[in-house]
């Protein structure tokens, strides 16, 4: 897990190095065909979410496939770099098989649900083609985990909710976008820089240090 771990930040380094270099060498006008000039945008967008959490002492973990969906703004400040706050709701969480002494042996699911609100530095490679960079803060508004192994059952895992948990989460993001018109599609990568369990309550006993991640692969409709 923590050959993952250290996996996933090297992967960010290398998307906020390519960054650095686009914004000396490759910037480029981001505009429609139909524009005269570089304007804001705005627009909704949504996509899935592929989550995971890393928590030491499992016998293995599993993406947890949710869902992302809000709203967001390209604001240009000179040609090719612009600003892209974002709102959004978004599911998190994994699935973790345990197998151990306090937990138990069986597959318990973390649903956590968040208000997102990422900021982004974003970075036009080509007209088309787009690099961003930046971090995220967010409130969780529900969660729920889910024994689905009851020979594995830990009491009380079930009556967690989100107060069991540290309410706020915040992280880095690195991603990829391509821009058709109003029309983007891409991908990008989050990493909580907050542990999500509560010291002296269960969530910290079954999560340990554990942080948010997760890769996500999105559509937006600017206007």
């Amino acid at each position: 897990m923590k050959t993952t771990n250290l996996f996933n930040m090297r992967t960010l380094i290398i998307a906020l190095s390519m960054v650095a270099v686009s914004m000396s060498a490759f910037a480029q006008q981001q505009q429609t065909s139909s524009e005269t000039a570089i304007t804001p945008k705005f627009g909704i967008k949504g996509g899935l979410n592929f989550a995971n959490l890393y928590i030491d002492d499992v016998k293995d973990e599993h993406v947890k496939i949710g869902g992302n969906i809000g709203l967001f703004a390209k604001l240009p400040i000179v040609k090719g770099i612009s600003i892209q706050p974002e709102i959004l709701y978004t599911s998190k969480g994994a699935k973790v098989n345990y197998d151990n002494v306090f937990q138990g042996t069986g597959e318990y699911r973390f649903n956590l649900n968040y208000v997102e609100t990422p900021l982004l530095m974003v970075f036009n490679v080509t007209p088309n083609f787009s690099l961003s960079a930046g971090g995220y803060i967010s409130y969780l508004t529900s969660a729920n985990i889910k024994n689905v192994d009851s020979d594995g059952s830990v009491k009380g895992v079930n009556d967690l909710k989100a107060d069991d948990f540290h309410r706020f989460d915040n992280g880095l993001i690195g991603g990829v976008s391509v821009d058709i018109q109003n029309f983007t599609i891409g991908a990008r990568y989050s990493y909580g820089l907050q542990t999500i369990g509560k010291s002296g309550n269960l969530s910290k006993d079954l999560t340990r240090d554990s942080k948010n991640s997760a890769a996500s692969v999105f559509i937006g409709i600017a206007f």
